[in-house]
């Protein structure tokens, strides 16, 4: 039986803890994906954003940048009747905005990779956690990071939700070091 960090407890869970949670990503679409649905997740619980993902990629449009970015009135009051979402105005209104944000980023920078792993200085930053408790909420590169983001018009970007960013892309290693994909994603 495998050792897993204590919060991969229903299947959904368990299925993305075991392959998505800390891989380090590059790819701009899944980057974007994931700033959008951290965003989502303010204040409700990842398992209730995870179960949602298949809805959100579906009336996000496979969480294309430039297809959000030009979302009008109409369309963001299609989402707000979207169950399959979380129908609150200010996060669609967010992803909308974020999406604007992303595409200023990939033109000054050439990718959102290229400047969101700036923060972690290209690589991984590697932590030993022994149990959740250790385990912070924030720390100072998400606080640069939010700072940045905020600065150039993203919304729903906080220092906690920086840091569940960092640790879903893998810009963070924080799968407990009793957990079998620490060692994995150490390799």
């Amino acid at each position: 039986m495998k050792t897993r960090c204590p919060w991969a407890q229903s299947e959904a869970n368990i299925l993305y803890h075991d392959t998505e949670w800390g891989v380090p990503q590059h790819d701009d679409r899944v980057l974007f994906e994931f700033l959008i649905l951290e965003g989502a997740q303010a204040g409700l619980s990842w398992s209730t954003i995870l179960l949602k993902r298949k809805n959100y990629r579906q009336a996000f449009d496979g969480f294309d940048p430039a297809r959000i970015a030009k979302y009008n009135d109409a369309k963001i009051e299609k989402l707000m009747t979207n169950a399959g979402i979380v129908r609150n105005r200010l996060k669609i209104n967010a992803a909308v905005r974020n999406a604007k944000s992303f595409l200023a980023v990939q033109q000054e920078y050439g990718t959102f990779d290229r400047y969101i792993w700036q923060f972690v200085d290209g690589r991984t930053l590697r932590n030993r956690w022994q149990s959740m408790a250790q385990v912070p909420a924030r720390t100072p590169e998400a606080d640069r990071m939010s700072k940045d983001l905020l600065r150039r018009g993203f919304k729903f970007v906080g220092p906690t939700i920086c840091y569940a960013f960092m640790q879903a892309v893998g810009l963070v290693n924080d799968h407990l070091v009793s957990c079998f994909r620490y060692r994995e994603l150490s390799s």
